[in-house]
């Protein structure tokens, strides 16, 4: 759970933050989030998932909260738009590809994927919102 509010905490920071260092602007980062749960629908706190940028092999590592939640933050520049990613948690994976607009440097990059078992199911039109109910709860 700490290590989640940590990557949390950062990315507001890194939202809400002035012009900063290239790598702490919008357009060099690629955020996968979502939920994790058991075939019934329990969330599934403590489990490890890993990006993998396909290009590089670098892989990018979090793990759920309590309520199943995690966020990734991918080091991803505008060149990176298409590029193929898998993300894996135990013995499940699926393949992703980067897509966002590379000439809008204002809104998020990201892609939501939820596991329901051991299915993953990518829910990209659900990134926005899930990525602001995330930053709107550190506010409370």
């Amino acid at each position: 759970m700490a290590r989640i509010a940590a990557l949390v905490v950062a990315l507001a920071w890194i939202v809400s933050a002035g012009r900063a260092d290239a790598e702490h602007e919008v357009f060099y980062r690629y955020t996968v989030l979502g939920y994790v749960k058991d075939a019934r629908g329990r969330p599934l706190a403590g489990r490890q998932l890993e990006l993998v940028r396909e290009k590089t092999g670098f892989s990018y590592v979090s793990e759920t909260d309590t309520a199943g939640f995690y966020l990734i933050i991918a080091r991803l520049g505008d060149e990176s738009v298409g590029e193929p990613l898998t993300l894996r948690i135990e013995r499940a994976g699926t393949r992703l590809v980067a897509r966002f607009d590379p000439a809008n440097h204002t809104d998020e990059r990201g892609t939501r994927v939820d596991v329901e078992g051991a299915t993953l199911v990518e829910r990209s039109a659900w990134f926005a919102s899930t990525l602001a109910a995330a930053l709107d709860s550190l506010t409370r």
